[in-house]
């Protein structure tokens, strides 16, 4: 009979995340956790680690790998700060739904709770904003409770688990059998419910399909292509989740939540019948619960989500589904309509979509909007667009057409910092894959100083940096509610074309509409022939903040609003 071997608790860690199929860990080394750093060393041909600046970028990092593989993106941060400073991508993962886990170094188990160094209880912490949060004191009890991360974080709802690694834990030593590979839990729809959901298609006269969360594949976006075509239903996406349907399909209606065209926003009042499928539908995808009343919306609603707890907590649906996305999917692929519905709404709607894509005008001599279609037109089907948060993101959301999973990286939670460390994700993902970040000069400086992955790593991306000296989406708030009394938004901005140099990379800037095009091919084909990133600061107008809109034209509107 053959005999266990003996480990450290770091080592049955590490051998654990191998089993369970990580591929990649992101970490800011702390001496809170040497154990798993040193283990790292007998899995060099399986786990890259990836050595990052700060606990945000790092957080956001695995996040990212999560939405672009479906697989937690495993993250390493020491005790105290570390655990704060990664606390932003923990919230980011919960809301946007995102397979994560975070693993915090911890106090000896014979100094907690005399608040010793960089002691945090890290369950009162974490509780409101992960899934499952925990502490392993005993080191035999490792292999089970990573095994039972890996299914919360994958099962149901996606989302993050927190898991605090005790120096006790770690350093001590046992022999204890490993557990094999976890297996991902399926929801799938009941017969029942699919049949009510054909008869409620049958009855409909302006259906619409709305799509959105997480946990999609190539093969289920397909499936949903198919479901739409054959019933004719107009499909949008939900807010930030651009790449859930092919924005090139003919069935493709446009990006659903604010910055929306009023066409489609009426299409989805109008509608009779609403599927909404993986997505919450929260207050940015229903315009402030408006577009989609709750808790009783006026449409029919049939609400797919993987969470049954999710169904009936905020809307009222006339026909609940348990399901994720995936099963739901499969079993709409066999739903065939008795008689061929009429295809004139689907066409309205796709055609209303493509009127969208013209560039609008814009003041000053750079239009953004020309910038972001001139992306779009310049850069592969399959490239990958990530954003942070900010209005600027709307040039890119307006504009951009995306084409499946891993297409946009974008935080439904509206964080800011989020795109650098997306980009680097998805470039370390997809080494093939241009990707190219859209980030606010004021966005890009949460998390700059991720450039040093890009460098470290050899990391061909293209970053755009929107440069208009202010925190401008608080800006167009506070003209809105008090115009004409701005103060403390306005910021002095380093030379970004510079700051990319000291990274080895390659910058720019692009004041004007004619400069762009050369200037973003040079960018390209510098990050693909130096595998090193490139910048380009865009420096404009900053009254057009945002597709067709102008903060004097927001100004005036709110002081029309008081003298009225």
């Amino acid at each position: 009979m053959s005999t266990l071997r003996e480990r450290n608790g770091g080592q049955i860690l590490v051998d654990q995340l191998r089993i369970h199929g990580a591929r990649r860990v992101f970490l800011v080394p702390g001496e809170s956790y040497l154990p798993c750093i040193d283990a790292l060393n007998e899995h060099r041909d399986a786990i890259a680690p990836i050595v990052c600046r700060q606990e945000s970028g790092a957080g956001y990092m695995a996040e990212a790998y999560g939405k672009l593989t479906g697989e937690p993106g495993v993250c390493f941060v020491t005790r105290g700060p570390g655990a704060t400073n990664a606390s932003i991508a923990v919230h980011t993962a919960f809301q946007d739904s995102t397979p994560m886990i975070l693993f915090v170094g911890q106090v000896g188990n014979d100094f907690y709770e005399r608040e010793a160094f960089q002691e945090i209880d890290y369950r009162r912490m974490f509780g409101q904003m992960a899934k499952w949060v925990a502490q392993i004191d005993r080191t035999d009890r490792i292999p089970e409770f990573i095994a039972r991360a890996y299914a919360v974080a994958t099962s149901g709802r996606p989302g993050p688990v927190v898991l605090a690694l005790p120096e006790d834990t770690l350093w001590g030593r046992a022999s204890v059998p490993d557990m094999p590979r976890y297996q991902r839990a399926y929801g799938a729809p009941t017969p029942a419910s699919i049949d009510r959901l054909a008869t409620m298609l049958a009855g409909a006269q302006r259906p619409f399909l709305l799509v959105g969360g997480s946990g999609w594949t190539p093969a289920a976006l397909r499936q949903i292509e198919g479901f739409a075509e054959r019933f004719a239903l107009p499909v949008g996406v939900a807010w930030r989740r651009l790449e859930c349907f092919d924005n090139d399909h003919p069935n493709f209606a446009g990006h659903v939540g604010w910055g929306m065209t009023d066409a489609l926003r009426q299409r989805i009042r109008d509608a009779d019948l609403v599927i909404a499928v993986g997505t919450r539908m929260g207050e940015a995808t229903t315009e402030g619960y408006t577009l989609i009343e709750s808790p009783l919306p006026k449409q029919q609603l049939v609400h797919v989500y993987p969470d049954p707890d999710e169904l009936g907590r905020v809307f009222r649906a006339t026909l609940p589904i348990a399901a994720d996305v995936v099963s739901f999917a499969a079993a709409v692929a066999q739903l065939i309509p008795d008689t061929a519905p009429a295809r004139a709404a689907v066409a309205e709607a796709h055609a209303g979509f493509r009127a969208g894509q013209a560039p609008q005008a814009a003041p000053g001599a750079l239009n953004l909007n020309r910038v972001a279609c001139h992306v779009r037109d310049h850069v592969p089907a399959d490239a990958c667009i990530t954003v942070g948060a900010g209005n600027y993101a709307l040039f890119a959301h307006t504009y951009h057409r995306f084409h499946g999973v891993g297409t946009s990286l974008a935080p439904t939670v509206g964080s800011m910092g989020y795109g650098l460390p997306a980009a680097i994700s998805a470039k370390l993902e997809r080494p093939d894959r241009t990707v190219v970040c859209y980030a606010g000069d004021g966005c890009f400086q949460m998390n700059l100083q991720e450039l040093g992955v890009a460098m470290q790593y050899r990391l061909g991306i293209v970053i755009l940096v929107f440069n208009n000296g202010m925190w401008g989406t608080i800006r167009a708030h506070q003209e809105r509610e008090f115009p004409g009394r701005t103060i403390a938004l306005t910021f002095d901005n380093p030379e970004f074309s510079e700051l990319i140099r000291a990274y080895r990379g390659h910058g720019e800037v692009v004041d004007n509409d004619e400069a762009f095009g050369p200037a973003f091919a040079r960018a390209l084909e510098f990050a693909a022939r130096e595998n090193l990133p490139a910048l380009i600061e865009l420096r404009y107008e900053p009254d057009g903040i945002a597709p067709g809109v102008t903060l004097s034209g927001i100004r005036a509107a709110a002081l029309a609003r008081q003298s009225s």
